[in-house]
């Protein structure tokens, strides 16, 4: 499994409250922060301005899709002047939050949009590596998958069938994941870089020993291993490895390690010695410190206060 694929399945990447909002003449919704943990939308139609509190104003035209990953505040609307009203309100007043209109009678804009959910504990993992603002628009060299996409997303909004909502929830992931795709590769071909793993991605030996890491994670990779591997010197594969993930890679191998061990203490009831040995830990006491480092606490502390947490919210996404 390659490092996008294992990020996201640990993500648990849900999609909320996703709607079809179509608008005419002049309109500007203000949506309010503290949402958890990134917004996004395509444009099915016409075309519009988005203007999140933390970073410049950005055009969005048919086929472009975006993602506020900030968690503040941000402005949709049809141009920069006209003054903006609070979104809620709006959408509490709609006969169906699966499809809003708002404005003229006539619609210039339609939009498609919604929340997406992440497991609260890893979400950094992904959110670290993405601006505040993520623009994908539909000139990209990469973009004609979400072209396709959002032709069915379309469909399935503008003339709900059997099983529009099971359909709906499927595309949104495939939109999420391509618009990763084409964000990172786009950076690329303009010679910037997203950061982090995600800019390792599309390196061919960097990107190379990434996939072997999460595909065996469990071995005891070492440097020299990993550099001969993807014919790399070991001195060379070090200095671009850390000069495009950030860290050393077997600190960034520990850091995926245990932010995937977490889960298993979250989600299963196996002993952290067996935890540590599925890790490719030859003892507890060595996982344990290795885990405090990357999470903060030991793991026996971390179950312990997520068994806490859970009784006390019922839902992973209690603040």
């Amino acid at each position: 499994m390659d490092a996008l694929s294992h990020v996201l399945s640990l993500l648990n990447v849900e999609s909320a409250a996703p709607s079809r909002f179509e608008a005419g003449g002049p309109w500007a919704l203000r949506f309010p922060g503290g949402y958890r943990y990134a917004k996004f939308g395509v444009v099915l139609a016409g075309s519009c301005w988005i203007s999140p509190k933390d970073a410049a104003p950005a055009l969005l035209r048919q086929g472009d899709c975006w993602m506020v990953t900030s968690g503040g505040p941000y402005v949709m609307s049809s141009d920069l002047e006209t003054r903006a009203v609070d979104a809620v309100p709006v959408f509490l007043a709609a006969e169906s939050i699966d499809r809003v209109r708002y404005g003229d009678a006539t619609v210039d804009t339609v939009l498609f949009g919604g929340a997406l959910t992440f497991d609260e504990h890893n979400a950094r993992l992904l959110l670290d590596v993405l601006p505040s603002l993520v623009h994908v628009p539909a000139s990209s060299n990469q973009a004609e998958v979400l072209h396709m996409a959002m032709r069915l997303l379309d469909q399935e909004t503008a003339t709900p069938a059997l099983g529009s909502a099971f359909m709906t929830e499927r595309i949104v992931h495939m939109v999420f994941v391509q618009a990763l795709r084409t964000y990172a590769a786009t950076m690329a071909a303009d010679g910037e870089s997203p950061g982090g793993w995600l800019s390792a991605l599309l390196d061919p030996q960097i990107g190379g020993a990434l996939r072997l890491m999460h595909e065996d994670a469990a071995r005891k990779w070492t440097v020299d291993d990993l550099a001969t591997t993807v014919g790399m010197s070991r001195s060379t594969f070090a200095e671009r490895f850390k000069a495009v993930v950030g860290s050393t890679p077997l600190d960034y191998l520990m850091r995926w390690r245990m932010h995937a061990a977490s889960r298993e203490l979250r989600e299963t009831d196996r002993t952290v010695h067996a935890i540590a040995g599925n890790w490719g830990y030859g003892s507890e006491s060595s996982f344990s410190n290795a885990f405090k480092r990357v999470m903060g606490t030991s793991p026996r502390a971390y179950r312990s206060r997520d068994a806490s947490r859970s009784s006390m919210s019922g839902s992973p996404y209690h603040s």
